[in-house]
């Protein structure tokens, strides 16, 4: 397949970003060039990967357009390590490592990383890899230990006092009136070094021996709990002294173990990088933020501000908004154990950046399924509408530049409803056999010989009713009949269990023959719901609309079979539950006495 725009509306957002991308770069005369910035101070969690896919799309989207574009992805690994966060393997002692680069921070325990950056990127970087994002990573620690921002270092300590008089009117505006109070600015930037690029909450440079953007790494504790005391812009010999005691001149042409602050780092890569588009958190874009100083910061390195869209915060369903450094938040590593790559990307795609949305992991998961499998009958169509093909060519596949090809990401062959897979494999516990044989019998008209067509979709629902299936939702079938609830059925009832074992004498599809007759989802569907209408004189395949007394004689007799089946008022479908349990137990459980 060539290379191609996808058809979108005019007003589908990807399309739009990536006309004011190709704007933008075209009147400052440089090709587009998107980034993200991830900080792997902790689990990379759903939140943060909206950082990357928003600019991926608008990327994918140009290169489908035959444009040229690079996507960077800057792991800031050379960020402080802040606190210690609650994830598994970390106990208090990583404290003694607060204040170092996260590339000097040990691993987590039982982790084969090298350190504890190294640790949290190869989740995302795997991640990335099954949603098809293509990427160059820039490590940070590996920049400024090589000494590739000397110069940058240099030029922004030259420029100290016209950067401290940038910040100086930010810090104005943050003591008026109208700027939030420090706690709730302290608060902000704490959210944004959990949820977005940079060490957003570290100091601005501000000192009581003056302003200096360079923040420097002790050479004795490793930290940056460190002031810079005095500078020589000829000489640049620079000294700071540590909260450990250490004090120390270096010179800042040759020292390569510490970095610009945020505010000033930021835009300084902007330039280094010749970056046109760069989205950014919601922390990041209000008054006095990285984002807002940039704006007049980076024109010092010869550089405007990218064009850079606000995105909102997603959340997890049932859950708060996500912190890294609280633990427990899903990653996109996590999502993909129960979500199929292209549904995880149409989660980012269907909804514009300023729009905050939830990813659904609990009960409502399933939900999310039957969007994507009406979308995707809707593009199988010809009455699908330009928004709803953009939506499912950007979700399902990407444009490989290395050939110029749209390459189109693992779907399930045969999806079968996401719900049913779930109820058959909670029920089978996850038996191959027992699964292929429901299943195949779900869909007599349609052979189904092994379990392969069904994935990867199987093994995603397999994951979830073995992690985040809702207590409530699982189903266990008795044993045992229910002797107690057999003995105190009414006569009705038993005459209604009667009917589903035995039949009615008259043959379908009027009546009902023995259970075991058609023994296939149509069969026992006409079955149970056949039982309430033979007992009111009526045929077992009489179409019957509005009649609620029928309607809840239905429905008492399926709470019946329910609590005689599994001990619980509901539960799967019932045609589906009584398919997985098979003829002789059924009858073993639900046989009166």
């Amino acid at each position: 397949m060539n290379a191609a725009p996808v058809t979108a509306p005019l007003d589908d957002w990807v399309s739009r970003l990536a006309d004011e991308a190709v704007a933008f770069a075209e009147r400052n005369g440089t090709p587009v060039k998107v980034a993200s910035g991830i900080s792997p101070s902790g689990p990379i969690h759903l939140g943060n990967l909206r950082e990357v896919m928003v600019p991926h799309l608008v990327a994918d989207e140009l290169r489908r357009r035959g444009l040229q574009v690079e996507h960077i992805i800057s792991w800031d690994d050379f960020d402080r390590f802040r606190k210690v966060p609650n994830v598994p393997g970390v106990d208090e002692t990583w404290s003694q490592h607060i204040g170092k680069p996260l590339t000097r921070v040990p691993a987590p325990h039982g982790s084969d990383a090298e350190n504890w950056a190294e640790h949290f990127r190869r989740e995302l970087q795997s991640a990335l890899e099954e949603l098809g994002v293509e990427y160059r990573g820039i490590s940070q620690t590996q920049m400024y230990t090589s000494g590739a921002y000397i110069d940058q270092v240099l030029h922004a300590m030259a420029q100290r006092g016209r950067i401290d008089s940038i910040l100086e009117r930010y810090r104005t505006l943050d003591r008026g009136d109208s700027a939030p109070t420090q706690g709730n600015a302290e608060e902000t930037d704490a959210d944004a070094a959990d949820a977005a690029s940079g060490a957003a909450e570290e100091a601005d440079g501000s000192g009581d021996s003056g302003y200096y953007p360079y923040k420097p790494y002790c050479s004795v504790c490793g930290t940056d709990f460190t002031t810079v005391t005095a500078y020589d812009d000829e000489s640049t010999d620079l000294t700071y002294v540590c909260r450990c005691g250490h004090t120390e001149t270096v010179v800042l042409r040759e020292h390569t173990d510490g970095k610009l602050v945020w505010k000033v780092d930021w835009p300084m890569r902007w330039a280094f990088e010749k970056i046109t588009f760069e989205p950014s958190g919601v922390d990041h874009q209000s008054p006095g933020s990285s984002f807002a100083v940039g704006k007049d910061v980076a024109p010092i390195f010869g550089w405007k501000r990218p064009l850079g869209p606000m995105y909102a915060f997603v959340g997890i369903r049932g859950m708060a908004k996500m912190s890294s450094s609280k633990g427990g938040v899903p990653t996109a590593a996590v999502a993909l154990r129960y979500l199929e790559p292209p549904l995880l990307r149409w989660l980012y795609g269907r909804k514009k950046p300023n729009q905050s949305f939830d990813v659904a992991l609990d009960g409502e998961l399933p939900r999310t399924y039957d969007e994507w499998d009406a979308l995707v009958r809707k593009t199988a169509g010809d009455k699908a509408q330009p928004g709803d093909i953009a939506a499912y060519a950007r979700a399902a596949s990407v444009l490989d530049t290395a050939s110029q090809q749209v390459r189109q990401l693992p779907l399930t062959p045969r999806p079968m409803p996401y719900k049913t897979l779930a109820s058959v494999v909670d029920i089978t516990t996850g038996d191959d056999e027992q699964t292929l044989r429901i299943l195949a019998a779900l869909e007599p008209d349609r052979p189904l010989e092994e379990l392969s067509p069904l994935r990867p979709r199987l093994d995603r629902a397999t994951a979830w009713v073995a992690e985040q299936m809702p207590a409530e939702e699982r189903t266990v079938v008795r044993s045992e009949p229910d002797t107690e609830l057999l003995r105190s059925l009414t006569d009705e009832q038993r005459e209604g269990l009667r009917l589903l074992l035995e039949g009615s004498g008259v043959p379908a599809p009027s009546g009902l023959g023995r259970l075991e007759d058609d023994w296939s989802l149509a069969g026992i569907t006409h079955q149970v719901y056949g039982v309430a209408k033979v007992q009111r004189g009526m045929g077992a395949d009489q179409i019957v609309k509005g009649d609620k007394e029928l309607a809840a004689a239905q429905r008492a007799f399926f709470v019946l079979l329910y609590r005689l089946l599994v001990g619980s008022d509901t539960g799967p479908r019932l045609p589906t539950l009584l398919l997985a349990v098979g003829a002789d137990r059924v009858r073993s459980l639900v046989r009166p006495e």
